[in-house]
């Protein structure tokens, strides 16, 4: 069973890609405040219509980020007591709070976005706009699912219930611990937990993590006339970045390895003392995760050894390759996030029985259009979690009397 957007979902998703919701992780401390309470309650508002009702709308406890496993820039945020004031998480529950998590079922969507606020536009097919795919236009499709399910049988909201997390936090690289983590550990979860995830319609039990390694170089600047007084970071971030990928291709296949952003400053005529170079690392089981944060530590011991070498009898670089270990340290904005592994067959049985089909094994994750569901049969493992178009009628799915994914993101 499909349900196509009617008008009303339309407008709704109209409105809310009008609203500005990029958090400051995606738009930097300087960039403008997220209209997310906004949004937040014009989704309840429709929501409410299908008879959900507002259990939770608050931003998340300082002390839910002073704990381990919060990334560092959340971290350095969070010192801006606005940063959470701004980004609230939103919770509505359709069916009576005595019915048991045994009998329910929890989306898990997100109205910020990344950064950009491009034309919104709905020409009868596509709409275009910030969260389109991503994921505006799956949050509403939801809805429209959950009507079908309503119009369909009678139980549900009435033996069975249904949670739907509205998020704060998933993009900027939070990784769930402002939104997703403190909902889930305050009891918002069902028997069945789907997280919203681009797919091509197919879900996954299963859930990356990533972690991020930082080589920073702190060191002396100077200027173009005497380039060897000065510690050069660009020369030494740019050696450790090359040796440092080579030695980490051969782990390519077991995550995703990312050698990121390389900076150091603008300048033509200065040499730069000081500089950061970033690796991003996706992992799907712990164990991968821990012979990564291995590969890279080794990496990094050997291509400083390597440049070391192969430097210290420079003129221009002499003095770098003698210091680089004093003024060389590699240490990690992000790790130790754990990853989404569902084991428990019921809840994959269910939604292949809903006509989902699985998301391969053997293929890698991508990020892509239509949505999947990233199911979780409970108990749940909180996951770590630039589209803007998406094609009119969305449709979402409904079995049993229940609903089950949204086929569009």
């Amino acid at each position: 069973m499909r349900a196509a957007l009617n008008p009303s979902d339309q407008a709704l998703l109209l409105r809310s890609m009008e609203i500005p919701t990029a958090g400051p992780l995606e738009v930097g401390a300087d960039g403008p405040a997220p209209r997310l309470w906004e949004a937040q309650r014009e989704y309840a508002k429709a929501a409410g219509e299908l008879g959900f009702r507002v259990v939770r709308h608050a931003p998340a406890d300082p002390a839910d980020l002073d704990r381990p496993g919060v990334p560092e820039t959340v971290r350095a945020a969070a010192a801006d007591p606005r940063f959470l004031a701004e980004q609230p998480s939103l919770v509505l529950r359709l069916g009576p709070d005595e019915v048991p998590r045994e009998r329910t079922v929890m989306f898990n969507v997100h109205l910020d976005t990344v950064a950009g606020n491009p034309p919104v536009s709905f020409d009868g097919k596509v709409f275009r706009g910030r969260g389109a795919i991503d994921a505006k236009g799956p949050a509403v499709a939801l809805l429209a699912g959950v009507r079908a399910a309503l119009e369909r049988s009678e139980r549900v909201g009435r033996d069975s219930a249904v949670i739907v997390q509205a998020v704060a936090g998933e993009e900027g690289g939070a990784m769930g611990v402002l939104g997703t983590r403190p909902l889930v550990e305050r009891g918002y979860v069902g028997r069945l937990n789907v997280f919203c995830e681009p797919t091509s319609g197919r879900f996954s039990p299963r859930s990356t993590a990533s972690m991020t390694a930082r080589v920073s170089v702190r060191g002396d600047d100077a200027i173009d006339d005497r380039p060897h007084t000065g510690h050069n970071a660009s020369v030494l971030s740019g050696f450790l970045a090359q040796r440092m990928g080579r030695l980490l291709d051969s782990y390519a296949g077991s995550g995703a390895v990312c050698v990121a952003g390389l900076w150091t400053g603008t300048l033509h005529n200065r040499v730069y003392g000081g500089g950061d170079l970033l690796f991003n690392l996706s992992y799907g089981d712990a164990e991968t995760g821990r012979v990564l944060e291995a590969a890279v530590t080794e990496a990094f011991e050997t291509a400083l050894t390597e440049f070391v070498a192969e430097f210290s009898d420079t003129t221009l670089f002499a003095r770098t390759a003698r210091d680089a270990r004093r003024i060389t340290r590699l240490d990690w904005p992000k790790r130790g996030l754990p990853v989404l592994d569902d084991h428990d067959t019921r809840g994959h049985d269910l939604l292949r029985r809903a006509g989902v089909p699985e998301w391969p094994a053997d293929e890698p994750g991508r990020r892509g259009s239509p949505t999947r569901a990233r199911s979780s049969w409970a108990p749940v493992t909180w996951p770590p979690t630039g589209r803007t178009a998406t094609t009119s009628p969305p449709a979402c799915p409904t079995s049993t009397g229940s609903p089950r994914r949204w086929p569009v993101y």
